[in-house]
């Protein structure tokens, strides 16, 4: 009785660890091509991206007018985030997405 208890424990944990490790292997990410054209556009699109909820990671790249968005598809989405670049006076087109990056 205690063996099968212990193997029910066993295969329980091992399920649960299974299924954390998938969701943390999913990956949103979003790639818009920005009209920025100095350090302070990038700077002024950093700060207001990275307060957004939802957001994880965040990579602006001035020379490839880029920003790139990795985030929680429960808390934004990519309209979200292109509105928000938007609202702040620059024009935003989805360069790439994708759902899950190894």
């Amino acid at each position: 009785m205690k063996a099968r208890i212990i193997a029910l424990a066993i295969a329980i944990v091992a399920s649960l660890s299974i299924s954390v490790s998938a969701k943390d292997n999913d990956k949103h990410q979003v790639t818009f091509v920005v009209s920025m054209s100095c350090e302070n556009c990038k700077k002024r699109i950093e700060n207001t991206l990275s307060y957004e909820k939802g957001v994880k990671n965040l990579e602006v790249n001035l020379s490839r007018k880029t920003v790139t968005v990795e985030y929680d598809p429960q808390k934004t989405s990519p309209d979200k985030l292109k509105a928000t670049i938007q609202n702040l006076g620059y024009t935003a087109v989805v360069k790439s997405k994708a759902k899950s990056e190894e």
